[in-house]
């Protein structure tokens, strides 16, 4: 997770995050509820190797949320990210949601490109948290 909020903080700030942005970042949005039975927080590995990570949490019944999407930069490329999409919607099915939903930023063009191309579609704004710029939702069949 410091990775990811590293890594996200530090693009959002256009340098690199310190440790306590990092912390402070942690502290916000700590991933505690990505438990079952209302979550689920996936990690992926390759060739044993941890490559990223994912998380999914029920909003309401029917509707889950997708955050937490990261794949560490080493193992980009290697279809880890559809993998962790996949494996997350698959843990949403069993949390009993059919539709998954999303926000991110502008300038997370590569996570706008994996969610378009794993089959979501942007719809209209359905929160108003400061970090959101584009939001996408997804039936789960």
């Amino acid at each position: 997770m410091r990775e990811y909020m590293d890594e996200v903080a530090s693009r959002y700030y256009g340098r690199p995050a310190t440790d306590a942005e990092i912390e402070t970042a942690l502290a916000d949005e700590p991933g505690t509820d990505l438990v079952a039975p209302t979550g689920a927080f996936l990690l992926g590995r390759r060739d044993g190797v941890l490559a990223g990570c994912v998380g999914t949490r029920v909003l309401e019944p029917g509707l889950s949320e997708l955050t937490k999407m990261y794949v560490k930069p080493a193992h980009r490329g290697s279809g880890a990210a559809p993998r962790l999409v996949a494996a997350a919607e698959d843990a949403a099915r069993r949390l009993g949601s059919r539709l998954m939903r999303l926000d991110t930023r502008h300038d997370l063009v590569e996570a706008r490109a994996l969610y378009a191309r794993t089959g979501y579609a942007e719809v209209e704004p359905f929160n108003d948290d400061k970090y959101a710029e584009h939001w996408f939702a997804k039936v789960l069949d």
